[in-house]
Formats: structure tokens, sequence, C-alpha cells
């Protein structure tokens, strides 16, 4: 645990005190150094696996319990402007917390995401490391000119209705960026639009991709939209969603990922 810093007339400052709301924030905190300084998570972020166990849970992403939060007198609130609650966000500011709020829409915005997580808890330099690994990961996937056309995919995010991911997302970004084009068209549909079987059917796309979270697909939800879709089996693909959504330490990951599911697609 930090011991705090010495100020210019000998009186040690406070260890900083980090609060995420964040799975992937929370993540990205531990990848830049700053763990030891985390002490209130949601109940959500399990990453880094086994190095959680002096952090206190503060309930969910969308429901955390403010009053705990404030017990832990936190240096700051590490937040998400789609992944939390506004009213959440402004009660805590209104309580004289300091919150840091991000909201990442592309593989380009998470470069200067890390930099800015990296500002604020002192670790300007860890930063600059992982913005590197994250650049050369871009190099990595980028299609070359004779790659062929798009792979065309598509990204389910919910069962009863059938949910996807459409074109203004961090998700389609990635994917994109490994060499993807998103079958979800509509400029009125929304970023998470209800689709039909009938949809899907029309677009027929290259790639259906069946994430982890936030809805657990399983094999039998294969079979159900193999059935009322009539798309081939073998373009349907289980995947991790950690890597598909979060943005941060993981991004890097993330694109090797989907450069694979790409890549798989055209064979």
């Amino acid at each position: 645990m930090s011991q705090g810093s010495e100020t210019e007339g000998g009186v040690a400052n406070p260890a900083p005190r980090w609060v995420s709301l964040v799975p992937s924030i929370t993540e990205t905190l531990f990848a830049l150094g700053a763990g030891d300084e985390v002490v209130g998570a949601t109940k959500f972020c399990v990453r880094p696996k086994d190095a959680m166990g002096h952090v206190q849970r503060i309930g969910g992403t969308k429901d955390p319990k403010i009053d705990k939060i404030l017990g832990l007198r936190p240096t700051r609130v590490f937040a998400n402007q789609e992944e939390n609650r506004r009213e959440d966000v402004e009660r805590l500011r209104e309580a004289g917390v300091d919150v840091h709020l991000s909201f990442p829409r592309t593989v380009e915005d998470v470069g200067p995401m890390i930099s800015s997580l990296a500002e604020a808890v002192g670790r300007p330099q860890e930063g600059l490391v992982w913005a590197k690994r994250l650049a050369a990961a871009v190099s990595a996937v980028c299609p070359g000119p004779d790659s062929g056309p798009p792979v065309t995919f598509l990204v389910l995010i919910w069962r009863g209705p059938w949910m996807a991911a459409a074109a203004d997302t961090f998700l389609s970004s990635l994917l994109e960026a490994a060499g993807g084009s998103n079958s979800v068209t509509g400029a009125d549909s929304g970023r998470y639009p209800e689709v039909s079987f009938e949809q899907m059917a029309a677009w027929d796309p290259d790639l259906v991709l069946l994430p982890s979270e936030p809805y657990p697909f399983r094999g039998d939800h294969i079979d159900e939209l193999v059935r009322g879709t009539r798309i081939e089996r073998s373009r349907f693909v289980l995947c991790d969603g950690e890597l598909l959504t979060w943005h941060g330490a993981r991004t890097a990951d993330g694109l090797l990922a989907a450069r694979r599911w790409i890549t798989n697609a055209v064979k």
C-alpha cells in the first residue's frame, strides 16, 4: 500500500484512494500500477483476478452505494458516461468528490483515455507504455491493401428481445479496425437496436458474434438463431465479451482477438 508523499513542510500527505465504478477502468488502474491505491470498486470489477482482496465492494455499475463510497473517503472516483448513471455522478460531485468521467466510443479514443487515467493517478509514464502498446496493436490488425473486401459482422448483445450493436459503439469500432463492416443499418435504429430474425437473415453477415456479456450467450442460442435466420451455423462464434467491450488495458488484446475472428470468418 502506498504510504503517501511528503510536502515541503515535511508533513506527509495521505495516500491516494481511488474508487472505480467501471470494470474495465478498474483493470486499467491496476495495469498502470495504481492497484494498491484502489479502495473501492463494483461487484462486477473482477479483473485482475486474485488481486482484488483489499478492495471494498460498493454495489453495481447502475446502483452504486453512494454512502459507502463516501465512507471510503476517495481521492477520486472513476466513472464512465455510458456504464454509470448521471444521477450517481452528480450526487458524488455534490458531495465534493472529484469524479473522473470518460466515454471512449472508438478505438482511437482509448489511447487518450488511458493517458488521462494515468495522469489522474500520477503515473504518466506508465500511461505512455500502454498507449504505445495499443498503437502497436492497431498497426498489427490494420488490413493491408490486398486483404479483400471487409468482412460483414453482426454482434448480438441481448436476447428477449434480440438486440445488436450498431456502428456507433465501441465494439463496432474495434471490429472495424480489424477489417470488419457492421451489418446493422438504419440511421434511426439507435446504438443498440432490437433486431428480428428477418432482419438478420436479410443482412446475411459473414460473422455473427455472441459475446459472453452483457448477455451470457451459449451454444443453444446458436441453435435458436440458426433455426430462425437460416444463417449457416459456421458463421456463429461464441466469444469473450471482455475482449470485445472492455476499453483500456484490454483493448490491445481485444484488437488481436477481433482480427482472429475476422480472419477465421473468411477461411
